[in-house]
C-alpha cells in the first residue's frame, strides 16, 4: 500500500524551497517534482522556472503539499494579511489522482491554517473547477470584477 503524506510546510516552505525535502524530511528533489506537477497538470503554471518557484514559496504564508511515497501529487498555497484578506493560489492535483478526495484534503488544510482562518474573506480564482469549491462555501461573486495587469 502506498503511503500518503500531507505536509503543512512552515511559512515560506523552507525545507521544500531550499533542500527539496519531501515526506519525513527526506531530500527527494521536491522542488523539481513540484515544477513537473505544475507543468503536467496545469496550463496556467506551465514553464515556471525553479528560481521563480523558490521566490513564490518564500513569499507564501501557507504551503501544503500532498505526496504518495516520494512523489508529489498535490499542492496548494495561500497568502494573507492575517485579518482582512487571504487568497488561495496554485491548487493542483495530479490528473491521475483526482477523484480520491485529495483536493479536499488540500483545501481543508489551507482553510484550517491559523493565518487564513482568521481573515474576513478568502478569495480564490479558478479556470474550470468552480463547482468543486462550492462544497467549501465559496461563492461566485458577480458584484466584483477581476482585473488583470500583466507585466
Amino acid at each position: 500500500m502506498k503511503n500518503i503524506y500531507l505536509i503543512r510546510h512552515t511559512k515560506g516552505a523552507l525545507g521544500l524551497r531550499l533542500f527539496g525535502l519531501g515526506p519525513k524530511f527526506y531530500p527527494c528533489r521536491g522542488l523539481k517534482k513540484l515544477k513537473v506537477l505544475l507543468d503536467k497538470n496545469t496550463f496556467w503554471a506551465q514553464n515556471r522556472n525553479i528560481k521563480d518557484l523558490k521566490t513564490c514559496l518564500e513569499n507564501s504564508d501557507v504551503v501544503i503539499s500532498l505526496w504518495l511515497n516520494n512523489e508529489i501529487v498535490g499542492f496548494g498555497r495561500g497568502i494573507t494579511d492575517g485579518i482582512y484578506r487571504g487568497v488561495l493560489w496554485d491548487i493542483v492535483i495530479d490528473q491521475n489522482f483526482q477523484g480520491y478526495g485529495y483536493g479536499k484534503l488540500i483545501i481543508k488544510s489551507l482553510l484550517e491554517n491559523k493565518a487564513i482562518k482568521q481573515t474576513e474573506k478568502v478569495y480564490l480564482m479558478t479556470s474550470n473547477k468552480k463547482d468543486f469549491y462550492y462544497q467549501f462555501d465559496f461563492k461566485e461573486v458577480e458584484t466584483q470584477c477581476l482585473l488583470l495587469k500583466e507585466i
